[in-house]
Formats: C-alpha cells, structure tokens, sequence
C-alpha cells in the first residue's frame, strides 16, 4: 500500500486509573478520521507511573482486550505503551494491535534513570520491526529517542531497515525543545517518516507536559503537528513512493556508517 493515513492523540491522563483512561480515549478515537493506524502516547493508561505493583492491580490485560475491541470496530491498528508483568518482571510495552487480533510488543530499552524508571522496570534488549501493508515500522518509546545509534535505520541490497519510526512519550514540558530537535534528527538521519506521540497535562508528581506531538516526512518536514498543552488529534496521510523517490534522488544512506547493533 502506497498510501498510509495516521492519526495520534495528544492528550492529559488521569493518573493510575486504567478504565477512567480507557473510556475518555475511547471517546477521543471516534472523533477521529478513518486511519490505518492510530497512535496513544507512553503508559497512555496509567501515566508515567513508578508503582507497577500497584496498578498491575488493575490488570493489563483488560488494556489489550480494549485495545482489540478497538481495533476491530474501526479497523484500524491501535497503538501505545501499557505497563505489563512477565515472568515476575515488569516491562513498558509498547503494544501494536491490528483488526485481525494480531499483536506485536517491543520493550522500552532505555529506561529514563533520571526518573529511576530503571529501579521498577527490566529493558528490553531487541529493536522490532513491524510490517503493515507494505511498510516497515520501528516503534520506539520515550527515553529511546535520545539514543542515534539504536535509532540507526540500515540500507541493504536496496533494502531499508524501516520507513517509518514511531515514538510514543511522556516527555516533560522543561525539555521539549530537546523532544522536537530529536524527532527532527532522527527523521533526517534515517531516511524515515517519524511520528512522536506525547501527552499533555500534569501528572501526579506535578511533571508538566507539553505535548508537541508531530509527524515529519525523511525531509524533517512537519506534516501535522499539535501546538502545545492542546488536547488534539493529528491526522497525516503518508506516501511511500514519495518516500521511496526522496532516497533515490539524495542517496545519503550510501554513505551511512556501519554500527553494530546489540
């Protein structure tokens, strides 16, 4: 498929309550256009929360059941990062539900410290690509963003590693200039469509956040962008052949250092 349309919600989250924030974005989504995929922000049920114990309570599980019944009623793929446990630990999850029940997760890898994130929750250790209707999709949570070489999109026999790179945060509002400047890096450095996706509001700690979610093309172009502390719902159609002719014609990944990944 050529054509991609993809919608976000930038929006407050009431804090550690799973089904307050269930039905407030279900009522969100509806309001949005028919998309392909629609993307929430990080924890999008719970906030950023560093009590895992207790609204692990409140069961993930009835998240992921929303998150197909979604899916399935609008036909789109629903995206976002729950807290969840496994195997006695407990992960940011990033979670990519499709209409026909299929689910893809990639863990958080960089745990924000500073937020002593890494103290209540394990990282992952693989990046995950997902393939959608032709496209091929990184998605990426918060802290991520900061890190190029995890980041690095590759270039074989033609091929790219992803088109589109999506972040999903919870990224306060002291730091946004550093949330846009990275979003714009990551977009130019690989070649790739890049989405971020962050909320608004103040949590519970009194952490001020400003939103600033976007959608930029490989130019580092804005297509669609949320001013900041708005509720809103951003809607851009992506092209891949646009994509695809902007590589060949400034065949920058020619010239991409090698990393090893880990």
């Amino acid at each position: 498929m050529e054509l991609l349309t993809v919608s976000y919600l930038q929006t407050a989250l009431f804090w550690e309550d799973r089904a307050a924030n269930r039905e407030m974005l279900w009522a969100k989504i509806r309001q949005l256009p028919s998309s392909h995929i629609i993307i929430l922000p990080e924890m999008f049920d719970t906030g950023f929360s560093m009590e895992p114990d207790q609204i692990k309570e409140q069961s993930e599980a009835h998240t992921r059941s929303w998150m197909l019944g979604c899916a399935r009623e609008l036909n789109s793929v629903i995206c976002g990062s729950i807290v969840v446990k496994d195997s006695g630990r407990y992960y940011n999850r990033f979670h990519w539900v499709d209409p026909k029940g299929g689910v893809t997760v990639y863990d958080k890898k960089h745990l924000f410290r500073m937020g002593q994130e890494p103290l209540h929750y394990s990282p992952g250790n693989s990046r995950v690509v997902i393939n959608y209707k032709g496209w091929k999709i990184m998605p990426f949570v918060c802290y991520d963003l900061r890190f190029p070489v995890w980041a690095r999109n590759e270039r074989k026999n033609n091929t790219f590693t992803y088109d589109m790179l999506i972040c999903v945060a919870n990224w306060p509002a002291p730091r946004s200039q550093a949330w846009k400047t990275l979003l714009e890096a990551r977009a130019l450095e690989n070649q790739a469509y890049c989405v971020g996706v962050n909320r608004i509001g103040q949590d519970h700690n009194g952490l001020s956040y400003s939103g600033d979610s976007v959608i930029l093309d490989a130019r580092g172009h804005c297509l669609e962008r949320s001013a900041p502390c708005i509720d809103h719902g951003g809607t851009a159609t992506l092209s891949l052949q646009e994509l695809n002719d902007f590589r060949e014609k400034f065949p920058v990944s020619l010239d991409w250092d090698a990393f090893l990944m880990k």
